[in-house]
């Protein structure tokens, strides 16, 4: 096999339908047959860039964030029930629906959106890999980093067994995570009151949103709405109304379970860390290292770091798993390309190693923990440029018929999306604020600027488009639902016909096409407009060498047209291509303008394909384009 081939219509081709719950089962194993998709969704709700954000959260400011995990919690089921529903209903995975509905620049710029925080989950979890192992074994960071490589291997060869035995496999991190934090939790014996307080929520200064804005980015993340409508594809079932509503059922239920485990293990790590370190004046703990070496003398046993060290490393371990198979969803979604596994997990893997083995010889194991919370804020800043199109598709009803959402999930999906776009709006405000407070290069400025800008034109882009469109088709649909009776087809002969000439070869084909329309009944005024540099400044008083040379070719073909008994003149405008187009063609009083499309790519459709377009839309008179 060769390591670049077309895509399929398939998502995650080679699992497509793999899993069959059509057949005849009974009681749980019929429930079953469906658990699994949002298991491997659910770890990446616990990897190690959550460890970092609940552990300061928790060691900062105690149990009060409580309630914004238990907000994101929320967010990430209505969410991912969403990107279950596109998958089960319509079959296709989020970027392949994107990839249906905007333009390509604007799902070029969604894709690497969505390769940015593959890379930046990935980056979490190979920092978190390599913490975990050197608090194993003490193998230093930068030689960690390097080791995750190795897992590339390990993935391929689940992959090679099956997905049910993947999903098993990752089930059980996930029960190893689970059961690690459940004793911890036991040796810490947390307050249960002040735990309790914590879910009423707060307001939060500018530090705790840094935090609070990582947690949500952290726990809802951007990439787990691709891999979810993709998964759910890997269960076969009856394309009937009744199938459809049963995968649907089961699968809200395999969420809800899943993703409740995943708010339990990062409720536990923020828990842990208030009691702990916020409780015991412990307060500037904010690092997965500090917080493994105080957990024995703060909770009196040594089983306890090691737990947290092993739990660690599964965090890792299952959250790279599903990274890489998002990256191979986004990728064969928005550019229609399938690549090797093995290739495509080592690029996932080196693009996340890169910047972890930079800031760790440059500045140090300290930074490593910031880097982790930094690469968390990314994946939450790309939140709204994955629900805002998932929430678009969901919602039409052309598309999911009876399964498109109804209007209360709608404004709740909606409310989700203001929320976190919100956040991250003022977010990114106060750090670009702080930023220019500071004497930086003008250069940098301008760029910052440009960047805001672009992702202001997407965002636009992305939430109004798919409305726009809509209200298209039903303006459509309502412009021919009835046929109109044919009772007036007399269209009256054409007098006066204008040709607009541009002096290539083509010429000779547009003045024919137009003479068909036209015969000897009609008069011609041939048109051209000279755009040279003179031109330009002097209007009709030009007199250059290009000016003569156009009046004289416009001469020859109206002299050769009137020796065929043709009634011909000739007309050359100046400047402006469009405007004056329409002001000859006004002047000469014509009933009928011929023009040549070239089919132009790139920014020649641009230049030549937008005459065409202002032209036509400026004139009330018809206006026939010759593919030339």
């Amino acid at each position: 096999m060769s390591d670049t081939h077309l895509y399929s219509d398939n998502s995650l081709g080679e699992a497509h339908s793999s899993v069959d719950t059509t057949k005849n089962r009974k009681g749980f194993k019929r429930m079953l047959a469906y658990f699994g998709p949002a298991y491997l969704v659910s770890v990446g709700y616990m990897d190690p860039g959550n460890w970092a954000t609940d552990l300061q959260g928790g060691a900062q400011f105690g149990y009060k964030l409580i309630w914004v995990l238990l907000m994101s919690n929320l967010m990430a089921l209505l969410l991912q029930s969403l990107s279950a529903r596109l998958g089960i209903v319509r079959r296709k995975d989020l970027a392949q629906a994107n990839r249906e509905v905007y333009p390509p620049l604007v799902n070029f710029c969604l894709y690497i959106l969505a390769e940015l925080a593959i890379a930046a989950c990935d980056l979490a979890e190979v920092l978190g890999m390599a913490i975990g192992i050197n608090l194993l074994t003490r193998l230093p960071l930068i030689g960690g980093v390097a080791f995750t490589v190795l897992d590339t291997f390990l993935l391929l060869w689940l992959q090679k067994l099956g997905i049910r035995k993947l999903e098993a496999f990752i089930i059980a991190l996930v029960a190893i995570i689970g059961l690690s934090f459940l004793i911890e939790i036991i040796f810490a014996k947390p307050n249960l009151v002040d735990v309790a307080k914590g879910f009423i929520p707060t307001s939060l200064n500018q530090q705790a949103l840094y935090i609070a804005v990582g947690i949500i980015g952290a726990t809802v993340m951007p990439h787990n709405l691709y891999l979810h409508s993709a998964l759910v594809q890997t269960r076969k079932i009856s394309t009937d109304t009744a199938g459809i509503k049963k995968a649907l059922k089961f699968n809200l239920i395999d969420s809800t379970i899943a993703l409740n485990a995943a708010f339990f293990v990062n409720a536990a790590i923020l828990v842990l860390a208030a009691t702990a370190f916020f409780a015991t004046g412990h307060r500037e703990v904010a690092k997965i290292e500090d917080a493994h070496k105080l957990l024995q003398p703060m909770l009196g046993t040594k089983l306890a770091p090691l737990l947290f060290a092993i739990a660690l490393i599964a965090a890792g371990q299952s959250s790279t798993v599903t990274g890489t198979m998002a990256g191979q969803i986004v990728m064969e979604g928005y550019l229609s390309l399938r690549i090797n596994p093995l290739l495509r997990r080592l690029l996932t893997r080196l693009i996340a190693i890169l910047p972890a083995a930079v800031v760790i010889l440059l500045y140090g194991d300290e930074k490593v923990d910031a880097l982790l919370v930094f690469s968390q804020v990314v994946l939450s800043v790309q939140l709204g440029f994955a629900i805002i199109p998932l929430i678009h598709f969901v919602s039409d009803k052309q598309a999911m018929g009876e399964f498109a959402i109804k209007t209360y999930t709608k404004v709740l999906a909606w409310l989700v999306a203001v929320i976190l776009v919100s956040l991250n709006v003022k977010l990114i405000a106060d750090e670009i604020l702080d930023f220019f407070d500071v004497e930086v290069n003008i250069v940098w400025k301008i760029i910052i600027v440009c960047a805001v800008l672009l992702f202001i034109w997407l965002f636009l882009m992305m939430t109004f488009l798919p409305i726009v469109q809509r209200r298209r088709h039903k303006k459509n649909i309502a412009l021919h639902r009835e046929p109109l009776p044919l009772e007036n087809l007399f269209i009256p002969q054409t007098q006066h016909i204008a040709i607009a000439l541009d002096f290539t070869n083509n010429d000779e084909r547009l003045i024919a096409h137009a003479i068909s329309q036209g015969k000897q009944y009609a008069n011609y005024t041939l048109l051209h407009i000279v755009e040279s540099v003179s031109a330009s400044y002097l209007g009709t008083s030009s007199d250059d060498t290009e000016t003569r040379k156009d009046r004289a070719r416009l001469q020859s073909y109206a002299e050769q047209l009137t020796k065929l008994g043709y009634t011909v003149t000739v007309e050359l405008g100046f400047k402006n291509r469009v405007s004056e187009i329409i002001r000859l063609v006004k002047a000469a009083d014509a009933d009928l303008l011929v023009m040549g499309a070239h089919r132009h790519s790139g920014i020649k459709d641009y230049l030549f394909g937008e005459t065409i377009e202002s032209v036509r839309h400026q004139l009330e008179i018809p206006v026939l384009i010759i593919n030339v």
